[in-house]
């Protein structure tokens, strides 16, 4: 069954179920769209653009695939932006876009999330907690308290998108993560995705260490010879 909700188009950013996350809005149909939802049931449909250098997508510049999110916070800025605090929702799939006076409403489909369980789930569930503790000491970019919750987490598919959120990768992995449907294959791609940049992580952070002693060496060199004129 189709709904409608107003249109949030997201330049660079994929928003996950479950996911909370402040936005800076300064497009105006975006700000005219979260003004609408706020009026209404604070529901918009958020969804990644193909280019974020577009300023006015339609629906070809789009993704297929993005969430019904609820607006919980909005904050009207004094150079006229909006900061808005969404909570992801349900997936959904964009079907169309209609215009509505000073905003863009998208027709979508929500698809509800599949439930999986067994032996080979609860190890891949766990598999991918210790894979994400470990690419967590690695990635300096992470907030200290990133994934510190994922291992009360029971449900595939909240821990697949709880940890697909956190992954720092390019909005087209992250996007092929949202549009995937069965908690195992996300899952799969999630740990796929951890394993890869760890490899890119401790390659980096051996560089980083040769580099330190390096740089030690020759400021002891340095002060030695100091030393002996």
């Amino acid at each position: 069954m189709s709904q409608t909700y107003p249109l949030l188009p997201l330049r660079d950013i994929v928003v996950f179920p479950q996911m909370i996350v402040p936005l800076f809005v300064g497009r105006d149909k975006s700000v005219a769209a979260l003004e609408r939802a706020m009026e209404q049931d604070k529901e918009i449909f958020l969804v990644a653009q193909l280019d974020p250098a577009r300023d006015d997508p339609d629906r070809d510049d789009l993704y297929d695939i993005g969430v019904v999110a609820t607006v919980l916070q909005l904050l009207k800025l004094p150079d006229g932006t909006v900061r808005v605090l969404v909570e992801g929702g349900e997936r959904a799939r964009l079907n169309r876009l209609q215009a509505s006076g000073d905003h863009v409403l998208a027709e979508v489909e929500t698809i509800p999330a599949r439930a999986v369980s067994g032996t080979d789930v609860n190890a891949l569930m766990r598999s991918v907690v210790e894979q994400f503790e470990n690419y967590a000491k690695l990635n300096k970019k992470l907030p200290q308290d990133a994934g510190e919750n994922l291992g009360e987490i029971t449900e595939a598919s909240l821990l697949a998108d709880a940890v697909a959120a956190h992954i720092q990768t390019k909005v087209s992995d992250k996007q092929a993560m949202l549009s995937e449907t069965d908690p195992l294959k996300r899952l799969e791609m999630a740990h796929s995705f951890m394993e890869g940049e760890l490899g890119v992580l401790q390659v980096e952070r051996r560089i980083r260490g040769r580099v330190k002693r390096q740089m030690e060496k020759t400021q002891r060199e340095y002060y030695l010879n100091e030393q002996l004129k």
